[in-house]
């Protein structure tokens, strides 16, 4: 029996480079009290949120996706053509086939990079982060680019009082490469599909393909519910992430969930008991709930903004329509 040789990959694996975009079109929340019964003062209490920006026609997932991870690529100081790996989360590119990843690789002028798309909402960046650790352990690539980027107002119901605020557009990239020490702890991740009726489309596309109904489908929520899940099992993940990686809440540095809503990022900060000098991302006051690209977006603004540094050790989780959910500590590029 033939033995078959063993991967050769790093050691281990780290984000080297960061890179954002975001819609130039700037969407205040006058704009939605346009066509839901509320007020600037409702939403702000309940969200957070101030503005969102949403994407124009020639801001296509595919090109803010480019726009961002031009931006990573640059950062992380290597050429296109040596990323080995292209992972896109997203739900809200409307071409089943084939993967947006496989354009974007080829625009970005990868040497035919292996290309796909995932499925994971809004904890789709640590989804395709582990993915990407595995690869460049693995030794099937050198250096990864790992894509979180939405079109949400595309699957927004402007009438729907609940979430008409939420959402905005986005594109979020990281580069993920080798290193010598680890920089990407152990992923805590996983579903809770009982719970899946939380978060979802609110029907089929055959139902509108067929005229069954005339409505556009868009995403709906159980905001109570979703709230208590994330504030309280989210923390318990967050928790174990933090002791996967071997570290406890005072060698954090800085925090990045995922931005849905800042009355649930004050819960997790509490119910923590993160320190103070604990820097916490807040991004979704300027950019909204982007779904799979806010962790990323929020990572490129601290650092761009000098609130977190290179070296700096940063808790990242995301969570949301599955139920799904991943959290791991990582080294800030």
């Amino acid at each position: 029996m033939a033995k078959i040789k063993p991967s050769k990959g790093a050691p281990y694996a780290r984000i080297l480079g960061v890179g954002g975009y975001r819609p130039t079109r700037v969407v205040p929340n006058e704009v939605i009290l346009e066509t839901i019964d509320s007020s600037d003062e409702w939403i702000r209490s309940r969200s957070g949120i101030q503005t969102r920006h949403w994407a124009n026609d020639e801001e296509t997932v595919a090109a803010m996706s480019i726009e961002a991870s031009g931006k990573a690529i640059a950062d992380a100081g290597i050429s296109a053509e040596q990323i080995g790996g292209v992972i896109v989360s997203t739900v809200s590119h409307f071409k089943q086939t084939p993967a947006v990843a496989t354009e974007i690789a080829d625009k970005l002028g990868t040497a035919k990079a292996a290309a796909f798309d995932i499925s994971a909402g809004c904890a789709g960046f640590g989804y395709g982060l582990t993915l990407a650790k595995g690869m460049i352990v693995e030794g099937s690539a050198e250096y990864v680019l790992v894509i979180g980027v939405e079109r949400l107002s595309d699957l927004t119901d402007l009438e729907d009082r609940a979430t008409a605020f939420l959402f905005g557009d986005g594109a979020g990239a990281v580069v993920v490469g080798p290193a010598d020490e680890p920089a990407i702890g152990p992923t805590v991740w996983g579903s809770e599909g009982d719970k899946s009726e939380t978060i979802k489309q609110t029907v089929p596309w055959t139902d509108y393909r067929s005229g069954e109904v005339a409505k556009f489908p868009a995403i709906t929520q159980e905001g109570q519910a979703v709230f208590r899940w994330a504030v309280f099992e989210m923390a318990k993940v967050a928790k174990e992430a933090l002791d996967a990686a071997g570290i406890s809440t005072e060698d954090l540095d800085v925090f990045i969930p995922h931005q849905a809503n800042e009355r649930i990022i004050d819960s997790m900060v509490k119910t923590l008991k993160l320190p103070e000098s604990v820097t916490v991302a807040r991004d979704v006051r300027t950019t909204g709930n982007t779904s799979a690209a806010s962790i990323p977006l929020a990572m490129e603004r601290l650092l761009a903004t000098g609130e977190a540094k290179s070296g700096d050790t940063a808790l990242v989780i995301g969570f949301g329509a599955g139920l799904v959910y991943a959290a791991t500590v990582v080294t800030l590029p």
